[in-house]
């Protein structure tokens, strides 16, 4: 749902954004406000996310982003390279790291790079039963994500919930479309010492797939990260740690609204919405990329293991899952694409 005042600009983003999309370094498309000397001017424009900003003159005209489209001023946001997951280091065995997700997954890296991007101390990544929002998580061949909240399917409510679930993304829950149904979900996750069977908390019951783009077909778009495990009921907590329970969902975040999470590896943080209705191309590593729609963005809030976190605004609102981002920024699902991509609620 796109806010009344952002409307017209979301029909002339509909016209331009392919093309848009398809220039030089250009990683998405979405409504928000011009900046203009490091500053909000309030003015609503049509953001355009580019990796690296370059100089006009290392451009082709083709590949310059206009000051306006239709007479909505457009505005350039350097936002990085967007990864699924960011960067979480493998685990070493014998002295020499063991691939925990595939080989091409951007949630591998160097202990070097860990140490640069990790904060801690990792309270969060414990063993705890029952488990709860924001805690270490994941398939039992990745590295570790994040448990967003407990839910259930959509068609028991009212009524008496047959099963009940883990919420979190699909590369944390089932390997970027790799996993089988039925697979183990450790709590803790394997970078932080679960193992099978002893840290078994659910099993893997239903994904969205991941389509990613080929080289000379057309682009298909996705609109949701998400997988949930079928756990114990006794063994799931709704609860998110620091930010409480959830009272509702907020189906229509505006630009400023501020947010919060709670994740495995950046503990309890706050951001602010600064676009809606975003299109964005994001990394899964091992040239795998797939195109995101309808997503939010936020100023940096997470890092490598925070992937699917539930985000909530203030009031203890659902706003999205957490599921990429860069440095400076983060990229969330909207929380009604996820339940109405995997048929569940995360609040009555």
């Amino acid at each position: 749902m796109i806010p009344d005042e952002f409307l017209s600009l979301a029909s002339v983003q509909a016209a331009e954004e392919d093309a848009l999309l398809g220039r030089q370094n250009v990683v998405g498309v979405a409504l928000g406000t011009k900046w203009t000397g490091g500053r909000d001017t309030g003015e609503k424009a049509i953001t355009v996310l580019v990796d690296t900003k370059m100089p006009h003159e290392m451009l082709r005209d083709d590949d310059l982003i206009p000051a306006t489209l239709a007479g909505v001023p457009t505005d350039v946001q350097e936002v990085g390279v967007l990864q699924a997951g960011r960067s979480i280091a493998p685990p070493k065995v014998n002295g020499s790291a063991t691939m925990l997700e595939e080989p091409q997954s951007p949630s591998l890296a160097r202990p070097d790079e860990l140490a640069r991007e990790q904060v801690g101390p990792f309270t969060l990544a414990k063993r705890f039963r029952p488990a709860f929002g924001g805690l270490s998580v994941g398939h039992f061949k990745i590295t570790a994500g994040t448990y967003g909240t407990a839910v259930y399917d959509a068609t028991a409510l009212p009524g008496k919930p047959p099963k009940y679930y883990i919420l979190s993304n699909n590369h944390v829950l089932a390997n970027s479309n790799a996993a089988a149904i039925g697979d183990p979900i450790l709590q803790p996750g394997p970078f932080d010492g679960g193992i099978v069977p002893t840290d078994v908390i659910a099993r893997l019951s239903r994904f969205v797939p991941i389509k990613f783009i080929s080289p000379g077909q057309p682009v298909p778009l996705n609109f949701v990260d998400a997988a949930i495990a079928e756990g114990q009921f006794h063994d799931l907590d709704r609860r998110i740690f620091w930010v409480g329970d959830l009272k509702g969902t907020n189906v229509a975040p505006g630009v400023g609204t501020v947010v919060q999470k709670t994740g495995r590896t950046t503990n309890w943080t706050t951001g602010r919405i600064t676009n809606i209705n975003a299109t964005v191309d994001v990394n899964y590593g091992g040239g795998r990329v797939a195109r995101f729609a309808q997503q939010l963005l936020t100023t940096d809030m997470s890092a490598g293991g925070d992937s699917g976190s539930l985000v909530a605004d203030l009031s203890e609102n659902a706003v999205g899952l957490l599921f990429a981002g860069s440095p400076v920024v983060t990229v969330l699902n909207r929380i009604t694409l996820v339940e109405a991509s995997l048929g569940i609620k995360v609040h009555p």
